[in-house]
């Protein structure tokens, strides 16, 4: 028997087993995907929040800040990609000041540090893109950006390294209470028994809940889309610039991404499907309409890709952590949504100390809180380089141009502790395949090294697991 069982290996999912492998504890990880961070947490804004829109008293204000005040140390523990370039929420309409002086006040009640209000003049001397219409700003120097792959692999990482199990396509469909604890059973037949559940499972995380509690809740799947630019437009902005918020969220933003894109989104569009990500016409063009808003002169041409992810909104807009209260040693993280990302860390703390509180867990002093990246030879001097290149002639063989992403970190990424098993696992952890061509270049050269790693046939190698199959056969 397990001691703890968590559904769902996104970035909550996985920021509780990081924290839970602080202590003795026999823990897993059942994921419905081939790979961490398959759902919610792989298609998001990467905002490190810094805290002034929540509502002060809520959870999600007292965990936004936690959340931003440990990322910076957690990034260089784990060695994932995070910048604190800064935000700025613009006015464009002079009758709307009070609306940002109120969400300044928040943000101090909130505990956010440094906030200040900038006139138009400061603002262009920031940005000079932006809108002509921009009256004023809320700047919030404590904001940042962070790669919500790294992220989450990085905590998954490390959590398996300290002992945690990940069972991938493990999809948990019945819940059923036993005397001394739960049992699960998944879509395989596997069964697992716990003392306690974690239910992280995002979008469908009241569906979990309503299986093991009398006290209902419900999620409503918000489907945002994104268009992601070209390189050549990443410092169009140099801050991640915000409109005020709107009564579904905090609007179309526009952002610098930490690995050098330019990013606009998400709209917000509440639907049914929970596996709903698909993109539109209409929602592309909103997002571009609503990003000009704030940022003007943004190239439409330099559009490399859209995506859509779904934020998992409950009804009260508040993050439900809390053990349910008719059944015991089922604990939720639901309702995570925006800013969830930012929050994951503080999460993972308060989760990891009720279930050890719970279970009277000990310190795990084999505990190793640092984790090594796969290597970046385009950090490296030249000579260093040289020096790799003759050591591991893999680092030589450049497979994905765009990125400049070699074999060897490849061949890293399917080797190390939950490595790729797939092309988008491949492109999560290394970005072959993010670039500019969007993998119409390096997809064949990746296809043949996972099935050299992982001796499989061409047939069986899959984009994202399931039946997304690359080729059907050879002629």
């Amino acid at each position: 028997m397990y001691d703890t069982v968590i559904i769902g290996a996104g970035v909550t999912g996985c920021a509780v087993a990081r924290e839970l492998s602080r202590y003795e504890i026999k823990a897993c990880v059942l994921e419905k995907e081939e790979d961490v961070c398959s759902g919610t947490s792989k298609a998001n804004s990467g905002i490190v929040h810094a805290g002034f829109d929540a509502r002060p008293g809520t959870l999600m204000a007292k965990l936004n800040v936690q959340g931003n005040r440990m990322m910076e140390e957690l990034s260089r523990e784990l060695d994932f990609p995070f910048k604190r370039n800064g935000s700025l929420v613009v006015c464009t309409d002079p009758a709307d000041r009070d609306r940002l002086t109120e969400l300044y006040e928040r943000g101090i009640k909130n505990g956010v540090k440094h906030l200040r209000i900038l006139e138009r003049e400061e603002l262009l001397s920031l940005e000079p893109h932006i809108s002509e219409e921009a009256v004023c700003a809320l700047y919030a120097p404590e904001g940042g950006i962070v790669c919500p792959f790294g992220l989450t692999i990085a905590l998954a990482e490390n959590a398996c390294v300290n002992g945690v199990e990940f069972y991938l396509e493990q999809e948990v469909k019945q819940i059923e209470r036993m005397k001394d604890g739960w049992k699960l059973t998944t879509g395989t037949g596997k069964i697992y028994e716990t003392k306690t559940v974690i239910n992280a499972a995002g979008v469908y995380a009241d569906v979990f809940h309503n299986m093991a509690s009398r006290q209902k809740i419900h999620i409503t799947p918000r489907k945002g889309e994104y268009l992601l630019y070209d390189k050549e437009a990443g410092e169009h902005v140099t801050r991640t610039i915000f409109a005020l918020p709107g009564k579904l969220g905090k609007g179309v933003l526009v952002t610098p991404t930490v690995h050098g894109n330019l990013l606009c989104g998400p709209t917000a569009l509440d639907i049914e499907d929970r596996d709903g990500v698909d993109t539109t016409a209409e929602g592309l063009w909103a997002v571009q309409e609503k990003a000009r808003l704030t940022v003007e002169h943004i190239p439409t041409k330099a559009v490399i890709t859209s995506f859509a992810g779904l934020r998992a909104h409950e009804d009260g807009h508040e993050f439900l952590i809390q053990e349910a209260e008719d059944a015991p040693g089922f604990i939720d993280c639901a309702g995570i949504e925006s800013p969830g990302l930012t929050s994951a860390p503080a999460i993972g703390q308060m989760v990891a100390n009720m279930v050890r509180n719970k279970l009277k867990l000990k310190e795990n002093k084999k505990f190793q809180k640092t984790r090594k990246g796969i290597l970046n030879p385009e950090k490296l001097s030249l000579k260093e380089r040289n020096e790799l290149i003759q050591k591991e002639p893999a680092y030589g063989n450049m497979i994905c141009r765009c990125e400049k992403i070699s074999e060897g970190e490849i061949l890293d990424a399917i080797h190390r502790p939950l490595g790729a098993r797939s092309l988008d696992g491949v492109k999560r952890r290394t970005r072959a395949g993010m670039g500019r061509c969007q993998a119409g270049f390096c997809t064949p050269k990746v296809m043949e090294i996972l099935a050299r790693e992982q001796n499989i046939a061409w047939e069986e190698i899959t984009k994202k697991g399931g039946k997304s199959r690359m080729v059907i056969g050879e002629k």
